[in-house]
């Protein structure tokens, strides 16, 4: 395991600051200021839902005090590699909705993206607004030593996360200020200026001269609807649900007090069966009734496009080396994790005779959810696996067990190292692409665990990228 504030028991020259001062707080102070983090939490309403057959509670998110730190140095390949990917990853999706290019290439497997149920077929030959699928890209990292940082998954749909990105400084600005007055901190709370600059980027055909902006919520219900109303407040737009919309001989508008007015670009944070009851799921009653005909004639831009997800894929994810050079004619700057496909009868083979060694995850799996960790699990657990992998291998990927890095969190008065992974978002717009200098660091609260999600009991962290 990797101690990121550590290197050959000396402290790291990037935390050397922040140590000292962490170890200088008295007991008494470190509780206090903890129960003011989670008194602001509850002040601001930043919560997650847990949704499931035994909870449906609101709850907190756990945030630690303790800083996680990179070096600019660290920082500029991060950022020059997840650029690389997102910018790959919208040539892949355009491909893939028209020309398939890297299909008949052989690069990527027809049956992978045909017979994929994340393929939108209704998106075959619809041209894209400036050819951005997906214009806000989380991507999760993990760093295994000093100098690498490999990606673990891409998440092109609707990432969330960025909220407690913002949040987390501004709680420890109010905190601790006398930290961000000695030490150069990367800002991050220009996110939303820079995602309402992207998403004006982004026009279709037919767009009003004002650009009107809306984010699509499912409503208070959804585990991300703080993120939602957090955004909407912080780039001044309009927060609706699919009830404030309707669509008139093709034109989308939305209702207010003043009457009716179009809307032209829609951040939807709805899944894409949801979207529209007459073209996707007609059970659907958070959508749109002909959102998508009027997306497709022009009259309104659905960011992220219907049918991105496929790109969240883990199958997909396991060609990303070669989709980078297929259109970008580069080596991938960021690496993979060495993954095997179940779906290759080689690579099912090695997995189900060292399942004990291995991280196996559903292909469209989200959220710590559908996994098994090999080295945590029973023997029963391991066998009850084993037979699910067997009977659908195309739906499984797998792992070697990564000991991620850790950083310390306050356990009390100590510090306790705890493991923890990253994610940038990285917002792709008609002209530019650009990462906010900081991440949402997600950590594994409960010692020894390598599962960050908050649903899974993880918490947060404030992530610093320091100036030069």
């Amino acid at each position: 395991m990797f101690n990121e504030v550590y290197e050959k028991r000396r402290i790291r020259s990037v935390y050397s600051p922040v140590i000292n001062w962490a170890k200088s707080l008295p007991e008494s102070t470190i509780l206090k200021r903890k129960s003011e983090a989670e008194n602001l939490f509850k002040k601001i309403g930043i919560t997650f839902s847990v949704y499931n057959n035994y909870d449906t509670s609101e709850r907190l998110i756990p945030f630690d005090m303790f800083p996680r730190i990179l070096s600019k140095t660290e920082w500029k390949k991060i950022q020059s590699g997840v650029v690389q990917r997102s910018m790959a990853l919208n040539a892949f999706l355009n491909d893939i909705y028209n020309d398939g290019e890297i299909i008949k290439a052989k690069v990527v497997p027809a049956d992978l993206i045909y017979k994929n149920p994340a393929y939108e077929i209704k998106m075959v030959g619809f041209k894209v607004p400036k050819k951005i699928y997906s214009p806000i890209i989380g991507t999760d990292i993990i760093r295994e030593d000093k100098r690498n940082f490999k990606v673990l998954e891409d998440n092109c749909r609707t990432p969330s996360g960025v909220s407690y990105m913002i949040e987390n400084r501004e709680i420890m600005m109010r905190m601790f200020p006398e930290l961000f007055q000695s030490l150069k901190i990367e800002p991050v709370e220009n996110y939303p200026e820079i995602l309402l600059n992207t998403l004006k980027s982004l026009t279709p055909k037919n767009c009003s001269k004002n650009r009107n902006i809306v984010i699509l919520t499912p409503g208070p219900l959804n585990s991300a609807y703080y993120e939602h109303s957090f955004l909407a407040d912080m780039m001044g737009v309009e927060l609706v649900q699919g009830s404030d919309l309707y669509v008139d001989q093709g034109i989308t508008y939305m209702k207010t007090t003043r009457g009716r007015e179009k809307v032209d670009i829609i951040y939807r944070r709805i899944d894409d069966n949801f979207i529209d009851p007459i073209t996707f799921d007609r059970n659907s009653c958070i959508g749109v009734p002909g959102l998508f005909d009027s997306y497709k004639s022009g009259n309104v831009n659905i960011c992220s496009a219907p049918g991105s997800g496929i790109a969240d894929d883990k199958a997909i994810y396991t060609y990303m080396p070669e989709i980078i050079k297929f259109y970008l004619g580069e080596e991938p700057i960021l690496e993979n994790i060495k993954t095997w496909r179940c779906s290759e009868k080689k690579d099912l083979e090695y997995v189900v005779k060292n399942l004990k060694n291995l991280v196996v995850k559903e292909v469209h799996g989200s959220g710590g959810y559908g996994m098994l960790i090999g080295s945590h699990a029973t023997n029963k657990q391991i066998s009850h696996f084993k037979t699910k992998i067997k009977n659908n291998p195309s739906n499984y990927i797998a792992q070697p067990i990564i000991s991620l890095s850790s950083v310390p969190i306050f356990n009390k008065k100590s510090l306790s190292p705890r493991h923890v992974d990253l994610r940038p978002f990285c917002l792709v717009g008609s002209n530019s692409v650009n990462l906010v200098n900081g991440a949402l660091t997600r950590v594994a609260l409960k010692e020894g665990s390598l599962v960050v999600n908050s649903s899974q009991g993880g918490g947060v962290k404030d992530t610093w990228v320091m100036t030069e």
